[in-house]
């Protein structure tokens, strides 16, 4: 079955115009007319916990990953009370990351790991809101 699906490079339109169509974004989106906002509640406090203990190959995983999105520009490290215990790379062919965070709510996308505590300059999949904000760019 699979060598009866073919390849996105053999596509003739994709092979014209390949740049259009890139494995990964090399690093952060160019300023857009919209960037991903977190509106929080009046109020509202930071919530900070704990990262989640990870088995030796998942932290070599998660290490791969952090160095991955530091290079790109994604993500930088944090001072921020904000800290989600979790951490997902889940996008759908880097499709959320071409959303710029708005620089007021970068501090509330902070995430902890064992290696660190980060926060994203770029919209992650797993933050609320972040599916119509992409379906609003695609339909832009």
């Amino acid at each position: 079955l699979e060598s009866e699906i073919p390849l996105l490079e053999s596509v003739p339109v994709v092979k014209d115009f390949l740049e259009v169509f890139p494995d990964d974004l090399p690093g952060i989106p160019p300023e857009r007319e919209i960037d991903f906002g977190i509106d929080l509640l009046p109020d509202t406090q930071p919530i900070s916990i704990p990262p989640y203990r990870m088995a030796p190959a998942e932290l070599k995983e998660l290490k791969t990953q952090l160095k991955d999105l530091l290079d790109k520009g994604f993500i930088q490290p944090s001072i921020s009370p904000w800290g989600a215990s979790y951490f997902s790379k889940i996008d759908f062919r880097s499709g959320y990351h071409q959303l710029r965070v708005r620089g007021v709510d970068v501090p509330t996308t902070a995430f902890r790991t064992r290696y660190g505590h980060f926060e994203f300059l770029v919209m992650s999949f797993g933050l609320t809101n972040a599916p119509a904000a992409f379906m609003d760019l695609m339909n832009r």
